[in-house]
């Protein structure tokens, strides 16, 4: 989402197959001080128009969540996220939890009513950057256990060649990392490389 100042509206990318209703949700959308940048009437296209228009947010009208619909979502959701809300008028638990794995920040039954725009396009605004920092978060964490584990492994493989300690394998690899200006974890990978090359590795 982009950084907005306290006069750029919110945009929003609005997704709605009666254009009738659409512009209804649109007046009311600007009446609570959104911009809406987009119209679309399906969502087969959704992730090539978001990277075009780069809206804020997505709202979908629909009656019920399809297949392709939400597969179409978790694309947009894998490659470009943005804090969806859909309005739906198929209250089944079974499409609400799939619409939510597919990336949708907000699953409202009974349509859309002008009066609770606001308050429900913050709160999925809220919990869309709330789950992006946890998201963040888990792969920040992933990333180290991974690299912990190539210089473990780097580190016994030394132990091994070299016949040294656990601290004197350390400092090397920390040197050999400082004296290429590489990362601990990338210089592990590449001692790993080469005595699996030379037949150390195993």
């Amino acid at each position: 989402m982009h950084q907005k100042t306290s006069h750029s509206p919110l945009t929003v990318m609005l997704v709605d197959n009666e254009p009738a209703r659409a512009a209804i949700v649109e007046q009311a959308l600007i009446d609570n001080g959104y911009k809406v940048i987009r119209r679309l009437e399906n969502t087969q296209h959704l992730t090539q128009a978001v990277q075009e228009s780069l809206p804020d947010m997505i709202i979908i009208d629909i009656e019920s969540p399809d297949r392709d619909m939400l597969e179409n979502m978790s694309q947009l959701t894998k490659n470009n996220p943005r804090p969806i809300v859909m309005f739906a008028e198929e209250d089944k638990s079974a499409s609400m939890e799939a619409a939510i794995r597919a990336g949708v920040s907000a699953y409202v039954v009974d349509g859309m009513q002008p009066n609770r725009f606001k308050p429900i396009l913050q709160v999925a605004i809220a919990r869309f950057r709330e789950f992006q920092a946890l998201k963040l978060e888990l792969e920040t964490v992933k990333t180290q256990l991974e690299d912990r584990k190539l210089i473990d492994k780097a580190k016994g493989l030394i132990m091994k060649h070299q016949g040294c300690d656990e601290a004197a394998a350390y400092t090397a690899l920390r040197k050999l990392a400082m004296d290429r200006s590489q990362r601990m974890s990338e210089v592990a990978l590449n001692v790993i490389s080469v005595m699996d090359l030379i037949g150390g590795g195993k």
